[in-house]
């Protein structure tokens, strides 16, 4: 699997970087069918005090699913949207399951 990683205006981050690669590629190997996966990190004013963003892309056999978070840290973005992701890829595996 390709993994693209991007900070929108603001600086990298090689900690979250090595999180994110450590994250997805523990959901490559669970779901070889993933292609592609591009990780975007953004920071946005929130008046609750969150305000991390982290969006993912998968690029699927066949098709494409997506998932962001906003949090408090880009740590807690960053699992949420990969539990979201991990939800949406067993639902996938069911579909994709042949029939007997």
């Amino acid at each position: 699997m390709k993994i693209n990683i991007q900070f929108e205006k603001m600086d990298t981050s090689e900690f979250m970087e090595a999180f994110a690669l450590k994250k997805l590629n523990k959901l490559g190997e669970k779901y070889n069918w993933i292609i592609n996966a591009d990780v975007f990190y953004k920071k946005e004013k929130d008046p609750k005090g969150k305000g991390k963003i982290c969006k993912i892309d998968l690029s699927l056999v066949g098709s494409k699913i997506f998932a962001f978070s906003n949090e408090i840290s880009f740590k807690e973005a960053t699992s949420e949207t990969i539990r979201d992701l991990e939800k949406q890829l067993e639902k996938r595996k069911k579909e994709l399951k042949p029939y007997s």
